[in-house]
């Protein structure tokens, strides 16, 4: 058994090596043709020695015999042009024929320069990606909700697919050793200074003091009843209920009353205070020491808390079993945010002459560059690529793909000589 593998493995072709075409169509289409082009080389052969042994009784045989001899060496000239191009003639070894086998490595560095000249020149690509509008194209296949919808199931089944690969361990650590790391190098109190300066301006913080006051008032509406039970067991017992319910009412009408004073005046005092007491806090945040080394303090028991980790790690875990979820089920849900997404990005695009424009030129400014770097490695692949080929192998093939081809060559050849000879015969006759 192992025996069998390795000899499977030893004759496995190398990559990039060429192997033997064995096309029963093209051969038998390339022996047609040959059969074709000698048998009309034979025709002329019979031909002329059919007019050269009458010629003497039928002298007009001599256009026929000056037409027959001259296609004999236009089809002979033609066979040996066409043989020496794959293999000897007649297996003589004469300089300059089998070319394509001896000149194989030539042809393959010839090919490589033509490629890297006329293919991948600046020029030639820059025109090429123009034409071809590749961000019109993408857009327009963007647009159609199927196509979106087949671009977000395949996201969807990548993500999932790197999600059961990744070790959660390793998730773990990169959040705890990057995000965790990256909290603890930043200093909370100028951070957190910097959030309620933008937050105080343009009185916005007063919004959020109004939203507070309503939800207080709310509060106080909804509870009612806890306030009057809480009076009840702090007053003493002997307190009358008619006592109670006074205390209550005076207490709920103050605080409505309050918070309804401070809600309705935008110079209340107490909005004053909350201004000075929030500036001071924000000015303590980026200069006191005493109170950044307590907010520093407080980030330090907050990362070190373990319901932190906790939640680092539960997040991770949440985030892969939904990403999970969506690939297993992503035919049976409905179009989601990606897909609506993916489907706008291509009406943006639709919709943005000039963006289109700016893509293309992004797209046809990394394959330039891609290029610029690589053409040389391209050029030399080809190169080296037909270099590995077999001579024969390359002979055999190159001849299935041209040999029918090149057959008329030997046809036009037989014809054309034989009215060269003609033409020629009938000149000679005149002068």
């Amino acid at each position: 058994m192992i025996g069998s593998a390795r000899t499977e493995a030893t004759t496995q072709p190398p990559p990039g090596s060429l192997q033997p075409l064995d096309d029963p169509i093209k051969r038998a289409q390339l022996k047609t043709m040959q059969r074709r082009a000698s048998g009309l080389l034979v025709l002329a052969t019979i031909v002329f020695v059919i007019a050269r042994l009458l010629e003497e009784a039928y002298p007009w045989l001599g256009y026929v015999r000056a037409t027959a001899e001259a296609s004999m060496v236009g089809g002979l000239a033609d066979w040996f042009a066409v043989t020496a191009l794959f293999r000897h003639p007649l297996g003589i070894p004469i300089p300059h024929t089998a070319i394509v086998a001896a000149r194989k490595e030539q042809v393959g560095r010839a090919l490589g320069r033509f490629v890297q000249q006329h293919f991948l020149s600046p020029a030639v690509l820059s025109q090429r990606l123009a034409s071809l509008r590749i961000t019109e194209q993408l857009a327009r296949w963007l647009v159609n909700p199927e196509n979106s919808r087949t671009v977000a199931q395949h996201a969807a089944k990548g993500l999932a697919s790197a999600a059961r690969v990744l070790r959660d361990e390793d998730v773990q650590e990169l959040i705890d050793g990057v995000l965790v790391r990256r909290v603890r190098e930043t200093h909370v109190a100028p951070l957190l200074g910097r959030v309620l300066s933008v937050m105080t301006a343009g009185d916005r913080h007063q919004e959020l003091l109004n939203e507070a006051i309503k939800l207080l008032a709310r509060a106080v509406d909804e509870n009612q009843e806890l306030i009057r039970e809480r009076i009840e067991r702090e007053t003493p017992w002997w307190v009358p209920d008619m006592v109670d319910a006074k205390i209550h009412q005076k207490i709920v009408t103050a605080l409505d009353r309050t918070l309804r004073e401070i809600r309705d005046d935008p110079r209340h005092e107490l909005r004053a205070r909350f201004d000075a007491a929030l500036h001071a806090f924000i000015e303590k945040l980026h200069t006191s020491s005493e109170v950044q080394e307590r907010a520093e303090q407080i980030k330090e028991e907050l990362l070190d808390a373990q319901s932190v980790r906790r939640f680092s790690s539960g997040m991770w875990e949440e985030a892969k079993s939904a990403i999970i979820r969506r690939a297993e089920s992503v035919e049976a849900h409905p179009p989601g945010a990606i897909e609506s997404g993916i489907e706008s990005l291509g009406h943006t695009l639709l919709n943005d002459p000039a963006l289109m424009a700016k893509v293309d030129g992004w797209i046809a400014s990394i394959a330039l560059a891609l290029v610029e770097r690589y053409h040389g490695e391209v050029s030399a692949l080809i190169s080296q690529t037909v270099d590995s080929w077999d001579p024969q192998v390359t002979s055999q093939r190159i001849e299935l793909a041209v040999g029918k081809d090149l057959q008329y060559i030997r046809i036009n050849g037989t014809l054309v000589g034989g009215l060269a000879g003609l033409l020629i015969y009938v000149v000679s006759k005149f002068m």
